[in-house]
């Protein structure tokens, strides 16, 4: 898609289509001036009323250099912020794009910013995004091909703001298309490869341990859960080193759970829904993609991403309820139940972090369907050890409109994990799921600064919606790389 800044009236932009927000009760924009009377009439018969993801479209409108004149509704003015911006713009790209259209100017409003300008690019780059790599036919094929922003004049801040919202945008569809990859196709070595391609593209280190290494080093709790697997596994670590020195000692650590396919193991799942297991490894896709939004927007201070990459399969090999593994940390662990298999690799890539000198720590991860329980599809568990870098990451993820909700991780939670057998165990049974998850994650981190992200709600769409596609939705992404650059 191309990109365009025009400094020049709404009524002399040659497109397709040209959209302007309308708010609720409210009238008609100084834009809309000349089409006064076509406004009024949709007001009048309540055809449109300004609501989220209202589209009414006029056909060649008089004095308008535009083929067509589409109101698009913002909602409440008070309530339309960035990230409400970037999903009106997502869904009048998908709904417009249907209709032929191929260049789609948008309307900033009047008193914009740079970073409305960054969150309409996002909006066009993530509403044209379609998980269809795999059909032969093109008939349903119709992507924009331009989007156009109109808006005032501001020098290279709003030039800055376009290219900043297209490396997000296209790293968080760069993630999507990985979630979105069948098993058969992304195995733990191809999505090793797919990283190492993604690394020497953007200059980025790239280094993957194999079963050997990683059994050289005691990463027994990663290696059981593998064993089940014709499919080696692989730990993935992509680094990014800024060109100056930074002035700080920190090191972001990104760690994301990429289990490629999810059987539960002997403790297997039931088949219906089975087959969205290959988005298992959607923590993995969610930090390599903000790696490649790193490395082209270079903040100041290093970051590290590492993606344990596992099949949890059922063979004659594959580890069993009531086996005990020893982790990289040499804490010992009593597997309960095998589909709980994220946790027992994210420990391992979480010690492993350490020992590469990250000194702050967060993970992303389909962990828990307790989280599903708890929060529905809406907003991601947030569990941490350190509350000032959990405020952190909230006050981003809100700029980023990806929902976070802060979940408990009281000390009694911890007592669910107790094994007589073992260390802890990998469950601590059937209530507050999503939080024995955490805590077990906890117990590998020690004192680092810590925030755990359980996505399982978040990474994937059922159903499509009128801002993105069905499928994965490359949660976190914007948010780890707008973290790293305000570090």
């Amino acid at each position: 898609m191309e990109f365009k800044l025009i400094y020049q009236p709404l009524d002399r932009a040659e497109a397709d289509a040209v959209a302007v927000v309308v708010f609720e009760e409210e009238p008609a924009p100084p834009e809309l001036k000349s089409a006064h009377a076509w406004f009024d009439e949709l007001r009048a018969s309540a055809e449109f009323t300004g609501k989220t993801g209202e589209l009414s479209i006029l056909h060649q409108p008089q004095k308008f250099a535009a083929k067509r004149l589409v109101a698009a509704g913002g909602g409440k003015r008070a309530a339309f912020d960035s990230a409400a911006l970037r999903r009106a713009v997502a869904t009048s790209v998908r709904a417009l794009k249907q209709k032929g259209i191929k260049r789609l100017a948008w309307v900033l409003a009047a008193g914009h910013t740079a970073a409305d300008a960054e969150a309409a690019v996002e909006g066009a780059v993530l509403g044209n995004f379609e998980p269809d790599a795999y059909k032969t036919s093109t008939k349903e094929s119709k992507p924009l091909e331009e989007f156009h922003l109109i808006a005032a004049p501001n020098g290279a801040e709003l030039e800055e703001a376009v290219e900043r919202g297209r490396i997000l945008a296209e790293a968080q569809n760069f993630t999507r298309d990985l979630a979105n990859e069948p098993a058969n196709r992304l195995t733990p070595l191809l999505l090793a490869e797919r990283a190492r391609a993604m690394a020497a593209e953007m200059a980025l280190e790239c280094e993957v341990l194999d079963q050997d290494r990683m059994r050289q080093l005691g990463m027994g709790a990663l290696l059981g859960v593998a064993q089940g697997s014709a499919e080696p596994p692989a730990l993935i670590v992509v680094r990014y080193k800024p060109a100056t020195p930074p002035k700080t000692s920190d090191h972001l650590g990104l760690v994301g759970k990429g289990v490629t396919f999810d059987t539960g193991g002997v403790s297997i799942k039931p088949a219906d829904g089975m087959e969205k297991m290959k988005y298992d490894m959607s923590g993995g896709a969610a930090v390599l993609g903000a790696m490649k939004a790193i490395a082209q927007l270079k903040p100041a201070i290093p970051v590290t991403a590492l993606v344990p990459a596992v099949e949890n399969m059922v063979g004659g090999r594959a580890q069993r309820p009531g086996d005990i593994v020893t982790s990289l940390a040499g804490k010992t662990v009593e597997v309960l139940n095998t589909d709980a298999e994220g946790r027992l690799i994210l420990i391992d890539a979480l010690t492993y972090a350490q020992r590469l000198g990250c000194t702050h720590l967060i993970d992303a991860a389909t962990l828990t369907g307790a989280i599903v329980v708890a929060l529905g599809y809406v907003n991601i568990g947030a569990f941490t050890n350190n509350e000032d870098l959990l405020a952190r990451v909230m006050a981003v993820a809100k700029t980023e409109g990806e929902k976070m909700w802060h979940m408990p991780l009281d000390d009694d939670y911890k007592e669910l994990l107790k094994s007589a057998f073992a260390d802890m165990a990998n469950i601590g049974g059937r209530w507050g799921g999503a939080i024995s998850a955490a805590w077990f994650l906890r117990e590998f981190v020690g004192e680092t600064p810590w925030v755990h992200l359980d996505i399982a709600g978040t990474a994937w769409l059922d159903d499509a919606k009128p801002y993105m596609a069905k499928g994965p939705t490359g949660v976190c992404v914007r948010t780890f790389a707008k973290l790293a650059m305000g570090w």
